[in-house]
Parts: structure tokens; sequence; C-alpha cells
């Protein structure tokens, strides 16, 4: 790893970390706030899609968090640029409210698959549509591959299981754009002036949170909250490099340690 230079980024995953669906994680708008004092760019990332950026943004703005559009990367934006750069017409097997982050693609007539979460679209002759159409040669695009994910109920199944069953199915592999691949990282501090060695990443998920950052050279604290569960951070290696409480304790960490 190159030699690491001084913190000048921070990375904050969203579902999980500074929420579970439509509650706050306790103590985290004010733990923002006090980031927000240090020299220090933040950007939110998240592999979530259920829900177009906009409508992510209000329910976040409604849990009174201080956060901007222009500062949340998602792997709906990543996915959508990928469309984009191939020039393919998507089946899009993703939830109907991440539909208006699509707007403007054609999709008639598709010759690609695109999946991301979508529990009422996961049943059989959806997949098998997408099965068919991979086996005529369409590209699979997995907008994300986690394993699963926290809601207020508890933990539910994510689109991992989904994509590895078409490409078992099929005999293909995805191409995946979300965390924990090294592009969403670099495509994350794009246009931020800062290199890896000098961005923390903060995140609930062990593997695509903390794992994909410290890939590209970041460093990556794993919070105990949302799909943390106990001896997560013996699944990589190298293992994070701070495993703390929640996301106001990582930011006392970056504040006293860091900066």
């Amino acid at each position: 790893m190159a030699t690491r230079r001084a913190l000048k980024a921070v990375l904050v995953d969203l579902n999980g970390t500074l929420h579970v669906e439509d509650a706050a994680v306790p103590g985290a708008q004010e733990a923002l706030t006090r980031l927000r004092g240090a020299s220090v760019m933040i950007k939110f990332v998240t592999n979530t899609t259920k829900e177009s950026k906009q409508d992510l943004l209000k329910r976040l703005q409604n849990l009174e968090f201080d956060i901007s559009e222009d500062e949340i990367f998602t792997s709906l934006t990543a996915a959508r640029n990928l469309v984009e750069e191939k020039q393919v017409r998507p089946m899009l097997l993703v939830d109907d409210r991440a539909l208006p982050d699509f707007k403007g693609i054609q999709t008639s007539d598709p010759n690609a698959v695109v999946i991301g979460l979508a529990p009422e679209h996961f049943n059989y002759p959806v997949l098998n549509q997408a099965f068919r159409l991979l086996l005529d040669g369409a590209p699979l695009i997995a907008i994300h591959k986690a394993r699963y994910y926290k809601r207020k109920d508890g933990l539910a199944m994510g689109p991992g299981p989904f994509v590895a069953g078409l490409e078992y199915a099929t005999d293909t592999k995805a191409t995946v754009v979300g965390k924990p691949e090294k592009t969403f990282f670099l495509e994350a501090l794009r246009g931020t002036g800062c290199e890896p060695q000098e961005a923390v990443m903060i995140g609930d998920d062990c593997r695509d949170d903390v794992g994909g950052a410290q890939n590209v050279g970041m460093l990556g604290i794993l919070v105990k909250t949302g799909k943390y569960r106990a001896a997560d951070e013996t699944k990589i290696n190298p293992p994070p490099y701070l495993t703390c409480e929640s996301f106001p304790h990582a930011v006392d960490h970056i504040l006293q340690h860091l900066l």
C-alpha cells in the first residue's frame, strides 16, 4: 500500500450506518454535524436500489440529516452510466421506486438485464424472462451482489443470491457496478481531488463497504449497527482498520486520531 497521506475525504454508507429504513442511528445527525466541522470532504455512497436518489434524499432530510443531493453517489447512478456507455436496452429488474433514476433509458425490446433489489419482481416468470435473454447473449449487469441487508423487521435477502442464480443457470458472469467493486469507490472519489490513500470509508458491511474500500487503498471503519453480525470483522483480510459501535464512535475516532 502506498504511504498514507493526510485524511481529506470521508465516505459514509447510508442504510445500516446512518439509518435503518426510517429510523436514524442514535446520535448520527449530531455526529455528522461534528464531522462537517472538520476540514474533510464527505460523500455518501450507497448500494441502495430500493428507491431513487431523490426519494432517498427526502428520507434522509425527513430524518434531519444535513445532506445535499450532489453529495450522494449510488450504485443506481453507476449502473445507469454503464448502460449508457454500452448503449444497451435493459430489462430493469429493480424496485419501481428506483425507476426515476433510469428515466430516458430505452427499455423496449431489451437486449441486456440490469438487476438490483426488486422483491416484488423476484418471481419465476420474471426471472425466467431474464434467464432467456441471457441465454440469447444479453449481458448481465448487477447493481450490486449484497447477500443481505437490514430492515426494521430484521435481516433480509439482498440481490446477490438472485444474481448468482442467473449466473449459475446461464453460465455467465455478471458485471457488478456497486460496492465492493474498485471502480465504484474510484468513481465516488472522482472530482474530489482525493486519492484513495487520503480517504476513509465507514460502513456496516464488512465485505462490501470496508473490504471494498481497503482494496483500493482507503482505510475502512466497520460499525456494529445495521447488518453487522458478531465476528464479521474476521471475514476479510486485512481486517478493518477499526471496528466500533456506531457512526458517532467512528466520527470520534476520526476527529481524535486521523485529523
